[in-house]
C-alpha cells in the first residue's frame, strides 16, 4: 500500500507538497483519475482520487475518510537521552514508530555525552517510518529539555503512568516493566531512558520523588537505544498480545 502525506486539506480536496507530488507523479507515475491514499499525520487516512497530476503540487479529491487509522489504545511518550552516535538514536526512533509511539522527547542528562540535538532530520525519519508501517499518525518530536526539567514537568501530572529505566542495582528497588504497566487501554504512559553513563543518583532520586516508578527490562545490560526500543515493545506487546 502506497501512502502519501499532506497537511493541506481544503474542504473535499488535498494538496501534496513538492516532495510528495514528485514521488507520486514522477516516481510512481500516477495520473489523473488514479486512487491514492493520503495520511494527515494526525491519525486519519484519506482515500482520494487524483485530479491534478502536477509533479510540484498534485491535488486530489477526498472520497473516503478513516479516523484513528493504524492507532494504538494508549499514548506513549519516550523521553530518551540522545546517544553519542546519532545513527543509533535514529534507529530507535524508526523502530519505535513502527511499533507505536506518540511523542519522542530528547532529554539531556547530567551524564549525557551529547548535549546538543537537532530535531528536523528525526522528524523526516518518523514520517517515513509512519508511512512504511501503515500508520495515520506521525509521532511528535519535542525540542530537547534537561532530564530534570522533564521530570518536574511530567511529575506534576497525575494522569500519566511514569516509568524510569535505570541501573543502580541493589540501590533502587525496581519492578518489572510489565508489572508496572498494568492495564493499558486509554492510558497515557511516559518512559524515561538515560544516556550511556546512566542517570545520576540525583536524577533518579528526583524522579522517584515526583512519582516515577523505577523499572528494569530484564537481566541484560542494554545500550540506550536498545533499552528504549525494548520499553516501546513492552508497551506494544502488553497492549496487543
Amino acid at each position: 500500500m502506497e501512502l502519501f502525506f499532506s497537511r493541506q486539506f481544503d474542504g473535499d480536496f488535498c494538496t501534496l507538497d513538492a516532495d510528495e507530488s514528485g514521488h507520486c507523479v514522477k516516481v510512481l507515475r500516477h495520473r489523473e483519475g488514479d486512487e491514492i491514499s493520503v495520511i494527515d499525520g494526525e491519525g486519519t487516512l484519506y482515500t482520494c482520487v487524483l485530479t491534478d497530476a502536477s509533479p510540484k503540487s498534485a491535488q486530489a479529491r477526498v472520497v473516503k475518510v478513516e479516523p484513528d487509522w493504524g492507532a494504538h489504545p494508549y499514548r506513549l511518550t519516550m523521553a530518551v537521552c540522545p546517544t553519542k552516535n546519532l545513527d543509533r538514536y535514529e534507529w530507535f526512533a524508526e523502530k519505535a514508530t513502527e511499533l507505536g509511539i506518540d511523542t519522542i522527547v530528547p532529554v539531556i542528562g547530567e551524564h549525557s555525552e551529547r548535549k546538543v540535538f537537532k530535531t528536523e532530520r528525526l522528524r523526516r525519519i518518523l514520517l517515513s517510518a509512519s508511512k512504511q508501517s501503515l500508520k495515520g499518525a506521525v509521532p511528535e518530536v519535542a525540542e530537547p529539555v534537561s532530564v530534570k526539567d522533564f521530570i518536574l514537568e511530567t511529575g506534576s501530572r497525575e494522569d500519566v503512568t511514569k516509568l524510569i529505566c535505570c541501573c543502580f542495582e541493589g540501590e533502587v528497588p525496581r519492578t518489572s516493566v510489565f508489572e508496572a504497566l498494568g492495564e493499558l487501554a486509554g492510558r497515557e504512559i511516559a518512559v524515561l531512558i538515560g544516556p550511556e553513563g546512566d542517570f545520576s543518583r540525583e536524577e533518579v532520586a528526583l524522579a522517584v520523588e515526583k512519582g516515577f516508578v523505577p523499572v528494569h527490562l530484564g537481566p541484560s545490560r542494554l545500550r540506550t537505544e536498545t533499552a528504549a526500543v525494548t520499553a516501546v515493545e513492552a508497551v506494544y506487546l502488553k497492549a496487543f498480545c
